[in-house]
């Protein structure tokens, strides 16, 4: 085997981890919470399937497709950081940076750099691209919420102030999916799936 194949296949089994990294979205038959694989996965058929309601209409869905299926491999060092955990979001940056710097250095250097640029663009949300990924990252659990009635956000205390405060990115992303997220949002609470 040559050095460059050895570096690929040791990332390819450490971000066999992402599949013990559980978030707390739950699956929408609520029988458990799903892992970030199973996250990621989605997002990246979430992006074939509604890319026409990207804010831009010539996106580069396949750079859309790579950035969502590697945005939350740093998750295997610095775990995930639930999205209305302030105290937990004080020190995420430093946490998945470093995370970073380890885990796209176990690729071969031309690789380790595309892969660290795509996470470094999906994170700074500079790009039309970027944009796009960030509002189907906040869409999916928002739609998992209501189509389990609600329930992780009632496990967790979450109110609609916050749920519309923390949407509100899908905005630069997708107009589209962010007014029909505040549909959701209004039938969540008047359903009694959202706390007021």
């Amino acid at each position: 085997m040559n050095a460059r194949f050895e570096q690929q296949l040791e990332f390819l089994v450490e971000i066999d981890k992402v599949k013990q990294i559980f978030r707390r979205t739950l699956l929408m038959d609520q029988s458990r919470t799903e892992n970030d694989a199973e996250h990621s996965w989605h997002l990246a058929v979430m992006a074939i399937i509604l890319g026409e309601y990207a804010a831009t209409p010539s996106l580069d869905i396949a750079r859309v497709v790579k950035m969502v299926l590697i945005h939350d491999v740093v998750e295997i060092d610095a775990g995930d950081t639930y999205l209305y955990d302030e105290q937990a979001a004080l020190d995420k940056d430093e946490r998945e940076q470093k995370a970073a710097e380890r885990i796209f250095a176990l690729l071969p250097g031309d690789q380790a750099q595309e892969f660290r640029a795509l996470w470094e663009e999906f994170e700074q949300r500079d790009t039309p691209e970027a944009k796009f990924a960030a509002a189907l990252d906040r869409f999916q659990p928002l739609f998992h919420n209501y189509k389990t009635q609600g329930a992780s956000w009632k496990q967790h205390g979450i109110r609609c102030e916050q749920v519309l405060q923390r949407g509100q990115q899908m905005q630069a992303g997708s107009p589209f999916l962010w007014e029909y997220a505040q549909t959701l949002i209004e039938r969540s609470v008047e359903s009694g799936y959202l706390a007021p």
